[in-house]
């Protein structure tokens, strides 16, 4: 068996979308994680996956013939123009904006853009502001 390695952030393991048009959902999010900088770490025939979000038809085994209802996810973005081009992006990839890119009164520092997926699911990519990290993520090696 090969090494693996998952890296993940702080408090979801992973989270799971099932959508109606894998491939349209592929296209959206291959173009939102192009900006934010997160690669796609594995696709098959009915799923593809990325960091703790996986994407699969209904046809999937984990999905048991199910869609997901509307979920609100949040990426970070490393700075206000990665948040800017995340919006762009969405848009161009049959994404509907739901805010444009700005300041939100949630805490101050917190810039945010919302859009639609192609299933409907509000997906936000968020600024908050000038901070350091201790770490970048917890890395599980197995």
């Amino acid at each position: 068996m090969e090494t693996q390695e998952l890296h993940r952030g702080r408090l979801i393991d992973h989270l799971q979308l099932v959508v109606r048009d894998l491939a349209a959902s592929r296209a959206f999010y291959q173009a939102v994680f192009d900006v934010l900088g997160i690669p796609i770490g594995g696709a098959g025939e009915d799923y593809f996956w990325a960091d703790e979000l996986f994407v699969s038809t209904a046809d999937s085994v984990a999905a048991q013939g199910h869609l997901t209802g509307r979920h609100h996810l949040a990426f970070q973005a490393r700075d206000e123009a990665m948040v800017k081009a995340f919006h762009q992006a969405a848009l161009a990839h049959g994404g509907q904006d739901n805010g444009a890119p700005g300041p939100r009164p949630y805490h101050p520092g917190y810039y945010a853009a919302f859009v639609l997926d192609p299933d409907g699911n509000n997906i936000e990519a968020v600024f908050h502001g000038a901070a350091q990290r201790s770490v970048p993520s917890v890395k599980i090696t197995f």
